[in-house]
């Protein structure tokens, strides 16, 4: 019977733990890239797993592919093939904050992708 009082004892703090937790916060890690982020133009580029794409919030049309890796914890190192171009390109992008990446191509370009929080 102890046991059985126990195991409802417990289950219901857990349960009460739980219900404190924010339900509709993005969990992601400040550190890493894995997610969804954003251009100013509006292009949506995903990073997860070690895969890179990029493409259209208005129909979702894919704009380019490619893999990316970390070269230390805040520059991530991103190899694009683009789609629309048939190119293929290199980016070095720093991580200045949990939500912000500034990336410079190796042409030469430069801009930035805010984090998307879904």
């Amino acid at each position: 019977m102890r046991q059985w009082i126990r195991l409802v004892t417990l289950t219901a703090v857990t349960l009460g733990l739980t219900a404190c937790l924010p339900i509709n916060r993005p969990i992601y890690d400040p550190n890493s890239i894995e997610g969804q982020w954003i251009d100013p133009n509006g292009i949506q580029s995903s990073f997860s797993g070690g895969k890179f794409e990029t493409r259209t919030t208005d129909t979702n049309t894919l704009l380019a592919t490619g893999r990316y890796r970390y070269v230390n914890r805040n520059l991530v190192q991103i190899d694009i093939r683009s789609l629309v171009r048939n190119t293929n390109s290199r980016v070095n992008c720093s991580l200045v904050s949990p939500t912000q990446l500034n990336c410079t191509s190796n042409s030469g370009g430069k801009f930035s992708l805010n984090r998307r929080l879904v």
